[in-house]
């Protein structure tokens, strides 16, 4: 295995450093990508402060943190390096 090769199923990997997991797939970056610009639209129509913009964004958030980690190949902990 490589280190950005996940076995089939999984998008992400756990970071080398840090907590969490980064994309490595297709799927992994589409759904990455698909956050932030949603994320993004959501502040240029709604704007900071704006009751939906925290409706719409704290549930997405969830969400993609969830998505992320049931399909990380691995354990989200803190890491310092292999």
């Amino acid at each position: 295995m490589t280190d950005d090769s996940v076995r089939p199923g999984f998008w992400f990997k756990p970071k080398a450093f840090g907590y969490g997991a980064t994309p490595v797939t297709w799927q992994g970056w589409t759904l990455t990508l698909a956050y932030v610009l949603s994320a993004v639209l959501l502040v240029n129509h709604a704007g900071w402060g704006h009751p939906a913009f925290y409706w719409l964004l704290i549930p997405s958030t969830v969400a993609m943190l969830w998505i992320s980690w049931i399909k990380t190949d691995g354990e989200w902990g803190w890491r310092w390096g292999r």
